[in-house]
């Protein structure tokens, strides 16, 4: 689109407290704070951890106010990890105005397809005229997922994703494709620290790669830590 404004985008890698959905809102909270972006990008299942019989997240939690607080005072979008009604992995649309369920992940891990069901379709959001299409971690390896979400349009491929420390490359590998592939910027906020389900030591390195598939930057290993980008 001519003429529309670059878009702060920003991914961040919060502490993360076991099932203590209030705690990492208020974390969420301060990341959104600390951003200063549009967009702010967090990982899989970031305000419960990786934990897989955590209880559902409603949208109407008031424990998420924090969250909802921190956006309508910076005017960001906030796109968390969270499990939802129906058991799926989600990831949630938070703004001044409230909470929205924005996708539901479509490729589960054989673990995960225990307790949660997979979403149906691709999901897209329209940021200022910018147009950011939502994956979950494993669908950001099945090369129809991009498609299928491609096809609807979009600027950017924006993944909540956990991966483990001697994993760590995957998500490169699989940006480079994406980005290759659709020509299209690749943002992926990764889990840091550890977290349920066997990941003592998750990979961190949370990226951005521009639509030429090249690193636009990239955090260390550590929880609390987060970047910024400028897209155009």
């Amino acid at each position: 689109m001519e003429n529309r404004t670059p878009l702060r985008f920003a991914v961040a890698q919060p502490l993360c407290v076991p099932r203590d959905v209030a705690a990492n809102a208020r974390t969420h909270a301060a990341a959104v704070r600390a951003a200063r972006a549009r967009v702010v990008l967090f990982p899989e299942l970031s305000l419960t951890g990786y934990e897989l019989n955590a209880p559902v997240v409603p949208v109407d939690d008031p424990r998420l106010r924090p969250l909802v607080e921190a956006c309508a005072e910076t005017g960001a979008l906030a796109l968390a990890g969270a499990p939802v009604a129906g058991d799926h992995i989600a990831v949630l649309a938070v703004t001044g105005a409230g909470v929205t369920v924005a996708y539901r992940k479509m490729w589960l891990g054989d673990v995960e397809a225990r307790r949660f069901r997979p979403g149906d379709a691709p999901a897209v959001l329209d940021v200022d005229g910018w147009r950011v299409g939502l994956a979950i971690c494993k669908d950001t390896g099945v090369a129809a997922h991009a498609a299928r979400t491609a096809a609807l349009g979009i600027d950017v491929y924006a993944a909540g994703v956990l991966e483990s420390a001697s994993d760590a490359d995957v998500s490169d590998q699989r940006a480079h494709r994406i980005a290759t592939a659709h020509r299209v910027w690749v943002a992926m906020a990764s889990f840091a620290g550890s977290t349920g389900g066997g990941y003592t030591e998750a990979a961190g390195r949370s990226a951005i790669w521009s639509p030429k598939a090249e690193v636009y930057g990239r955090t260390g290993t550590e929880p609390g830590e987060l970047l910024r980008a400028s897209l155009d």
